[in-house]
């Protein structure tokens, strides 16, 4: 029932502070070489979780170019943002990490160099 449905306490206030933030739907669709690299970056993640995952490494810290802090990123939260900018133009609204242990998580590049050094040993056998 609509009756039910929660009411927004800011609807149609012109101090709205949600208005800074825009509309959610209003995201420009990926260029090509966007798409691309962020279809090549769930590949990637998908990498690094199958070798870092059973090491206990529990995702990635992403610096942001936002705000100048690090960002703690869980595998899962890692996959559901990268299809939500490949489907929808832009990252999925999330929670940061509760108290991520910053011993749990690598770096983009520590992950890449790490699966880099799994390929050579493996083409050296």
């Amino acid at each position: 029932m609509l009756e039910d449905v929660p009411r927004d306490p800011f609807a149609d206030d012109p101090n709205d502070p949600s208005s800074a933030m825009g509309a959610l739907d209003d995201a420009e669709p990926l260029t090509a070489a966007e798409r691309d690299e962020a279809i090549t970056d769930l590949a990637d993640v998908e990498v690094f979780r199958s070798l870092l995952e059973p090491q206990g490494v529990l995702g990635l810290v992403l610096d942001c170019p936002e705000c100048g802090e690090q960002h703690y990123f869980d595998w899962e939260l890692l996959r559901g943002n990268l299809r939500q900018m490949i489907e929808k133009g832009q990252p999925q609204v999330h929670e940061p990490a509760f108290h991520p242990d910053p011993a749990d998580y690598v770096t983009w590049e520590y992950a890449r160099g790490y699966v880099d050094g799994v390929i050579d040993t493996e083409e050296r056998r």
